[in-house]
């Protein structure tokens, strides 16, 4: 029994880790880490994550997205920011947290458009297609997360590239990369499957 879960454990492990391999070397050509080589796009994409991390520290992966959105800004690599995160409750919201710290970084408003229903990566990608229209965009995180969203963009005919937000070091956010692991092999399955966006709606025109 014991030689039988073994087995079954280590058969999940290398399937995580093929997985893993394959989201991240077919979307290697895709990421920039330098402001200079990314080319410029109409639109960014700023995916979401909380300000603050659960003991109440700010949360680095916010702070250096939101850092990396206002450099290619100012580097007119791109002309508008669609901020796309969790707005499930009237207490949490992601995109107008962003927006109001966007704007204290110098971030004209009229350049920012909100998206309330990216409650996961795969639904913020989809989304920024279906009600945004725009199909030609450059995704904004940190590299693994970027890896994982140009994976769905890819799988669902977007011209996406993506501009690497700076890491947290991971002695201080271990737990985000090993869940990173499992949130690839769920991406993978929800695209097999075809899980669709929780929400779609009215379209949103970006001008």
């Amino acid at each position: 029994m014991l030689k039988k879960f073994i087995y079954i454990f280590a058969a999940i492990m290398i399937g995580v880790f093929i997985n893993d391999s394959i989201i991240s070397n077919s979307t290697q050509l895709q990421t920039y880490s330098l402001v200079n080589d990314i080319p410029a796009k109409k639109v960014g994409l700023v995916l979401g994550t909380s300000k603050y991390i659960s003991n109440g520290q700010d949360n680095l992966f916010y702070i250096y997205r939101l850092n990396a959105a206002k450099e290619l800004f100012e580097n007119q690599k791109v002309e508008f920011l669609i901020l796309s995160g969790d707005n499930s409750t009237n207490q949490y919201n992601e995109p107008q947290t962003m927006k109001t710290d966007l704007i204290e970084l110098g971030i004209p408003e009229e350049k920012i458009f909100l998206d309330y229903a990216g409650f996961r990566t795969l639904d913020s990608v989809i989304r920024a297609k279906e009600i945004f229209s725009e199909d030609d965009f450059t995704i904004i995180s940190q590299e693994f997360h970027n890896q994982r969203a140009l994976f769905i963009a890819n799988f669902n005919n977007i011209n996406a590239i993506a501009f690497n937000a700076k890491d947290v070091p991971i002695k201080k956010s271990f737990r985000v990369y090993i869940r990173e692991k499992f949130a690839r092999v769920k991406t993978a399955l929800d695209l097999i499957t075809g899980v669709p966006p929780k929400f779609l709606g009215d379209k949103i025109s970006i001008n």
